[in-house]
């Protein structure tokens, strides 16, 4: 929704931060996109899931890390200078998730979103949240919801209360 003059309108469009894992471009809505942040040294915490990297202070508040690729179930790659952790908030808790380059901002049309099939690239059905089609681009929206389960959100939850 916008406000426009004092109403209320029914937006049709959506937000989305763009970012790069590995050769494909995905997107995940500002709405819950806190900041975007350079990789910085991450503090290992034992007896967390493979894709979670570990935490580090971000201005006062300890933020557990995730490799995104890694829990899309993608391939590995380097690291580089390019490489960017974008923090999102799900259900009040503050999330990093790796990726490979976070470069722009979009104003997409839903009529150019399609819903997402069963598995895109390797990922799974429950993580998408469509397909947009833009022009000569191909925009993988993902569910950041979806990418951490319940057990998964609490168990990252004691992580942040170190």
């Amino acid at each position: 929704m916008v406000w426009i003059r004092g109403e209320c309108k029914v937006s049709d469009e959506k937000k989305i931060i763009v970012f790069r894992l590995l050769d494909q471009e995905y997107g995940v809505e500002l709405k819950y996109v806190k900041s975007i942040e350079r990789l910085e040294s991450v503090t290992k915490v034992p007896r967390t899931p493979k894709f979670v990297k570990g935490v580090i202070n971000l201005r006062g508040i300890v933020t557990p890390i995730i490799d995104l690729k890694e829990r899309l179930g993608l391939p590995q790659a380097e690291l580089t200078e390019e490489s960017r952790v974008i923090i999102v908030e799900l259900d009040g808790l503050e999330a990093g998730f790796i990726v490979d380059s976070a470069n722009d901002v979009l104003d997409i049309p839903l009529q150019s979103i399609e819903p997402a099939p069963n598995v895109f690239q390797g990922v799974r059905f429950e993580f998408l949240e469509g397909i947009a089609k833009l022009d000569q681009r191909l925009l993988v929206l993902l569910n950041f919801n979806k990418v951490l389960n319940l057990e998964e959100m609490d168990q990252l939850s004691k992580v942040e209360g170190l």
